[in-house]
């Protein structure tokens, strides 16, 4: 059992070939929902859409109406239109419109009797009234209005939820239930119960074809089965576009939809049709034999979502190397569905709290409120964070519970640590303990900064190689955020730190560096004996030069050794030399590989320790970063409480993550937390803002001015009540209200263009529901999205 209440580790089952199964503990809460069935999850389309927008079963938002009519008036007037064209055609049938026959008595319809032309010519006739009324109180009535209107409600009700991964199945639904509809209409026509529709059979075929001596005459016979075959051809052409049997149909062979998410072998980047679960890609590279034990797996339930994404990722490594497709052939056949896996073993996270789609890398935090500050064409949809917006970095402002924690921060969290085990991520989570990132099960590495209990401990220097970036690292950890100039204190612990390495062959630790700092005189006699048996004279020349300037009142070393006793004092100093209960842990090696760390920061008594550490941890993750050799892993350092880390370093470091395919997630309880003159920079060098409710008016500020302005329509509408007309035109005008519930008016539109900020400051401080937020989100590739309003998932 995890020690800070999530759930506990898997359980696993060697050699089975399954996928582990979670352990819940009641004690955290609803147990969360399982991942998607593989093939109906592979098989959902993912339409292309903008920056982070959900697209797992996007369905794309129609077209705004350029005139929005409400329910009452549109169904109201179609109801009057419908019930006026039957009234005219009611009329007509009971010869109370007889100058409607007129056009066909001036052509002599009269004299024609009874004969089979003037039958004909009849019913060719009112079929065309019929299709004409049809026309005229359609337009009127805004029938194709009605039907766009319904037709999402319809489609939602033959296709179940758009965003539920089981779209095959609803497809199938929806194509059996056009299938009975057709019957249906097929069984009444062929009972006669609608005789209608065979009005077009009697104009067309001659009286003297329906009966002979002995019966229905061979000319009878052969029209009234043509007119049979071509009436059940257009129920099936129009029940099937209403059923989509197409599609339907590929879904029971197992097609797959076209749409983004996968390449021309089946992987994420493409739109190929074919059954992914098959990997017909590795079949046609030769290694069906693997193909067929993974495709089996993949329809038995042994595969899980992350163990196709975790098999795709490396069989693209293959196609990147064609002489390893042997080694993966090799490991298919000895592990199946548990090839590849991550170095810790795992094969998922204990729980998952968010939802998440591995083959966008994709998670849902939520979704677009349907809001006029909203654009039209996104509101209603998914809001989802992945690594192409990560990319750019995240900065998170809200208040204590507004929800930065379990709405966002967790969920990021929680998805990196699945791409970590899909071997496409690093993360580092960094908070304070019990702060709620996540299951102990669910990381490799977990650093206790302070706790004596066997582990890891942080690297104070992050694995740096030179005396130089150590001490630069250090200074930026001590004294950033500041008026000092880490540059001077970086010179500083170069002095002494550059001395002990040269002397014992390693950084000295916290109360080591701590001693040389206030000036022991032991210490330093001890290391000028050393440095004079290890020949290092210039690094003698070095702790001389530091003697020399601890002299001056202004000197910076003691301020760094008090700076050092924060973090001595909060246990950060570990276990001592030769002590191997600990191992340390530095970024600069561990982003090398898709690592899931987590890092507790000392609580309550040891804030300042903790606001050095995340300075210290920020500096480091930058630096290593930007020194890694290969840059295939998205690497993350996710903050759950960022305050006191930006510093000029920091916001000059965001703005070299972005090539380095790194990102930053930074969690602020408010603006004022960081310098006022790193706070532009700081909204510069981020491309995602999220500002949460109940923001104050001067943070609110700050995102008004960064999120900028933008032109707008502004209409003023004047409407005046309809008074003109005489009797009838009134009684018209009565006749209408009664149906739609709005007075005829004459309206006076005056449009004129006004540049108008965003989101205003106004607005965003007061304006912003609970459990809400504005997000903008920018990708890699410098793609921008508008600030939206979002409703975020609890």
């Amino acid at each position: 059992m995890s020690t800070d209440g999530g759930p506990g580790p898997v359980t696993r089952r060697d050699g089975d070939g399954l996928p582990p199964v979670p352990r819940h503990d009641p004690a955290a809460g609803p147990a969360p929902a399982a991942p998607p069935p593989l093939a109906a999850w592979l098989h959902t389309p993912r339409p292309p859409a903008g920056p982070g927008i959900w697209r797992l079963g996007r369905v794309p938002r129609p077209p705004r109406d350029p005139d929005p009519i409400g329910d009452r008036e549109l169904f109201g007037g179609a109801a009057l239109a419908v019930i006026a064209g039957l009234l005219v055609w009611s009329l007509y049938a009971n010869s109370y419109l007889p100058f409607l026959i007129w056009p066909l008595e001036w052509l002599g319809f009269g004299s024609w009797g009874t004969s089979t032309p003037g039958i004909t010519v009849l019913y060719l006739w009112e079929l065309l009234l019929a299709g004409l009324l049809v026309w005229i109180f359609g337009r009127a009535g805004k029938l194709p209005r009605v039907w766009r209107r319904l037709r999402p409600g319809v489609l939602r009700a033959l296709r179940a939820d758009p965003g539920a991964p089981a779209l095959p199945r609803s497809r199938t639904l929806r194509g059996w239930l056009a299938a009975v509809a057709a019957v249906t209409v097929w069984r009444l026509s062929w009972n006669e119960v609608w005789g209608f529709w065979l009005e077009p059979l009697y104009a067309l075929v001659p009286d003297d074809w329906w009966a002979g001596p002995d019966g229905d005459t061979t000319p009878y016979v052969i029209a009234y089965n043509i007119y049979y075959a071509l009436y059940a051809a257009l129920l099936a052409a129009v029940f099937g576009r209403l059923g989509d049997w197409r599609g339907a149909w590929g879904a029971l062979r197992g097609g797959r939809a076209r749409g983004p998410g996968a390449d021309g072998d089946g992987g994420p980047a493409g739109a190929p049709a074919g059954d992914l679960t098959r990997w017909e890609p590795l079949r046609a590279a030769g290694a069906a034999d693997a193909a067929d034990l993974l495709g089996e797996a993949a329809r038995s339930g042994a595969m899980s979502d992350l163990d196709w994404t975790r098999i795709d990722h490396a069989w693209r490594g293959v196609r990147a190397r064609p002489t390893a497709l042997g080694e993966f052939t090799a490991e298919v056949a000895a592990r199946g569905a548990a090839a590849f896996s991550h170095p810790s073993g795992d094969r998922d996270l204990p729980a998952r709290t968010a939802r998440h789609d591995l083959l966008t890398r994709q998670v849902l935090i939520g979704r677009v409120v349907d809001d006029e500050r909203n654009p039209y064409a996104e509101r209603g949809e998914g809001l989802a964070l992945e690594p192409a917006v990560l990319g750019t970095s995240l900065l998170a402002v809200g208040p204590p519970g507004a929800g930065k924690t379990g709405r966002v921060i967790r969920p990021v969290a929680e998805s990196l640590c699945l791409q970590a085990l899909t071997g496409q991520a690093a993360v580092v989570a960094v908070g304070e303990a019990g702060a709620g990132l996540g299951p102990d099960a669910a990381f490799d590495i977990i650093v206790r900064v302070g706790s004596p209990a066997p582990g890891h401990r942080l690297d104070l220097y992050g694995g740096a190689g030179s005396t130089d970036a150590a001490a630069a690292l250090l200074a930026e950890a001590l004294l950033g955020g500041g008026r000092l100039d880490p540059a001077e204190g970086a010179a500083v612990l170069a002095q002494l730190i550059g001395p002990y390495r040269a002397a014992y062959g390693h950084f000295p630790g916290v109360p080591e560096l701590r001693a040389l700092l206030d000036g022991a005189p032991a210490l330093l006699a001890t290391l000028r004996g050393d440095l004079a048996h290890a020949g290092a004279w210039d690094q003698q020349r070095e702790l001389d030069a530091r003697e020399r300037q601890a002299a001056r009142p202004e000197d910076m070393g003691r301020l760094l050794a008090d700076r050092l006793a924060v973090l001595d004092r909060a246990g950060f100093g570990g276990a001592p030399a030769g002590e191997r209960r600990t191992r340390p842990f530095s970024l600069l090696g561990a982003l090398e590989h898709p690592v899931r760390a987590r890092v507790d920061l000392p609580g309550a008594g040891h804030a300042e320790a903790g606001r050095i550490l995340t300075r210290l941890l920020l500096a480091q993750f930058t630096a290593a970063v930007t020194a890694r050799g290969d840059r295939s892993l998205f690497a993350c350092l996710v903050l759950d409480d960022a305050t006191a880390a930006v510093t000029e370093g920091a916001v000059r470091g965001l703005t070299r993550l972005r090539p380095a395919n790194a990102g930053v997630v930074l969690a602020l309880r408010s603006l004022e937390e960081v310098p006022e003159r790193l706070r532009t920079g700081l909204l510069g060098a981020v491309g995602c803002r999220m500002a949460f409710s109940s923001l104050t008016t001067w943070d609110a500020e700050q995102f008004a001015r960064v999120w900028g302005k933008e032109w707008r329509e502004d209409r003023d509408v004047t409407s005046t009540p309809d008074r003109t007309g005489g009797l009838l035109r009134r009684a018209v005008r009565g006749v209408r209200k009664a149906f739609t519930g709005r007075d005829a008016t004459t309206e006076t539109v005056t449009v004129r263009r006004v540049e108008r900020e965003r989101w205003p400051a106004s607005e965003l401080a007061h304006r912003v529901p609970p459990r809400h937020a504005v997000v903008s989100l920018t990708t890699v590739t410098g793609d921008p999205g508008p600030p939206l309003l979002v409703r975020l998932h609890p």
